[in-house]
């Protein structure tokens, strides 16, 4: 079964959703709507039965995400660590995640094929220490960000045991590859290809010549603390989710994680080729 996750901001009308399940039933397979973000009003406008995608995890083979990259995070974060192939149709602005534009739906039953080319992304695991005890642990298929609530905030972040960099500015980014064309590129980051692994991270509006974006081997633990923020606010997003409001020797210990996000990869246009939505 393919659970069609539809963002009703992006296809209010639930069109394009009317579209897909008639192209993939015809092509014989089962299909259950699972509208994204369905406390929105427009949720109301969809024809079909729906269902919550956590409820019907355990019974779906592949997941089919009409919107943008962030409704593929929305859906990353119900999976639970499954590795179930997601397949995007891009309704958003720049779909660097997805493999599809609306105009393309005619592909859909290609994509769900046995054969189907997949990309495995990896993700990170971050955990929140605070006097001791991990009081957080969340997983990031893009990025991990550390910012102050308008106010210079000092990261300090370490590669195991070896320090790296301490600075004043506005807060740091830690991010994957797949995450390297979003707000990590914002701040200055590399762009990496999103089928490498590696763990970026890219101070956010340093207030120093020395803080440098960072490439590092997906083997290290990379540790960051949060220092002087007697007086300051911070806070702690995990793919755009605010996760957390951060204090003053609050530890951040970000790894590669085990789980990853299987992408179908259906697309003919280079990584390098999708960069020119970006011009």
């Amino acid at each position: 079964m393919i659970a069609i996750c539809t963002n009703p901001y992006r296809d209010s009308g639930f069109e394009i959703t009317s579209q897909a399940k008639k192209m993939l039933e015809r092509a014989g397979h089962s299909c259950v709507i699972c509208p994204i973000f369905s406390d929105s009003p427009l949720h109301s406008a969809c024809e079909f039965e729906t269902k919550k995608l956590k409820d019907v995890l355990d019974g779906i083979s592949h997941i089919l995400v009409l919107g943008g990259d962030g409704t593929i995070l929305a859906v990353v974060r119900e999976l639970g660590g499954r590795a179930i192939p997601i397949l995007g149709v891009n309704l958003g602005t720049k779909g660097f995640m997805t493999a599809l534009e609306p105009d393309e739906l005619s592909k859909l039953p290609e994509a769900f094929q046995p054969d189907a080319p997949v990309s495995d992304r990896m993700m990170l695991n971050v955990t929140l220490i605070r006097n001791g005890t991990a009081v957080l642990h969340d997983a990031a298929l893009n990025d991990i960000v550390i910012h102050g609530y308008g106010e210079c905030i000092q990261p300090t972040a370490w590669a195991d045991e070896m320090k790296m960099f301490s600075f004043s500015g506005d807060g740091l980014v830690v991010s994957t590859p797949t995450g390297s064309t979003g707000y990590s590129m914002s701040a200055g980051g590399p762009i990496v290809e999103p089928d490498a692994r590696a763990i970026l991270l890219t101070p956010i509006c340093a207030h120093t010549l020395s803080a440098k974006p960072y490439v590092l081997s997906p083997k290290r633990l990379v540790t960051v603390l949060t220092e002087k923020l007697t007086g300051r606010r911070a806070y702690l997003a995990v793919d755009g989710y605010q996760a957390a409001d951060l204090e003053s020797g609050d530890l951040l210990e970000i790894r590669c994680s085990d789980q990853f996000v299987r992408m179908i990869s259906l697309s003919k246009r280079s990584f390098f080729e999708q960069l020119e939505k970006l011009v």
